[in-house]
């Protein structure tokens, strides 16, 4: 893996005051962020989030998804811990890019949900990797981790890099009228581990 830390900073949060290192992947251009917060390199397990950019949720308070409920959620739960660690992998879309995501939404907007619309878009549901995770958090010193995530899928593929994730902690927020199918697909098609109030499609009566 071609990931390489450039530099580090402080970055004043409404939360707590984090250390931003950034990273680079030489091989494909592509720069990625950690956050961390307190002694992370004592050896125990450190709270941590793996999180893909979502422009849309993240920045843009989009209510489609549940990504910006998460990331602020995630960063409140690390504050209140005082100590921790986020991710933040350039992965936009599940891996399909900004413009190829707005696409997606359009079909959406017909009727297809999430998973369909990438299959239509000629793409897998979800297209992302993790291994840039591995040096990054080499670099930081953390070797066990407090995952919060609804996705197996993500623990697998940390622990299949032979990073140790001890514990799962779920982070359900954001659940509102527009993400009801969303969040419904994450559960009955991709395996996420939501709660019963997710696994029910509702019909949409929204206008978009």
């Amino acid at each position: 893996m071609s990931v390489v830390f450039v530099a580090s900073s402080l970055l004043p949060t409404p939360f707590a005051v984090f250390t931003m290192h950034g990273f680079s992947d030489e091989q494909s251009g592509v720069e990625h962020v950690a956050l961390t917060l307190g002694n992370v390199t004592d050896g125990s397990p450190v709270l941590g989030r793996i999180h893909s950019e979502c422009l849309t949720g993240d920045a843009l308070f989009s209510l489609r998804c549940d990504c910006g409920f998460q990331l602020e959620a995630a960063m409140k739960a690390i504050a209140k811990e005082g100590r921790g660690v986020l991710l933040y992998l350039r992965q936009e879309g599940r891996g399909i890019g900004l413009l190829n995501k707005i696409r997606a939404y359009a079909l959406q907007d017909k009727g297809a949900d999430t998973v369909e619309a990438n299959l239509q878009l000629g793409f897998p549901a979800d297209m992302r990797n993790y291994d840039m995770c591995l040096p990054m958090l080499a670099y930081l010193g953390i070797k066990a981790i407090k995952l919060m995530t609804n996705n197996p899928k993500k623990i697998t593929a940390l622990k299949e890099l032979g990073i140790a994730v001890v514990e799962r902690e779920p982070i359900e927020f954001g659940k509102n009228r527009y993400n009801q199918n969303y969040l419904a697909t994450k559960a009955n098609k991709m395996g996420h581990l939501l709660g019963l109030q997710h696994q029910q499609e509702i019909p949409d009566t929204t206008n978009h």
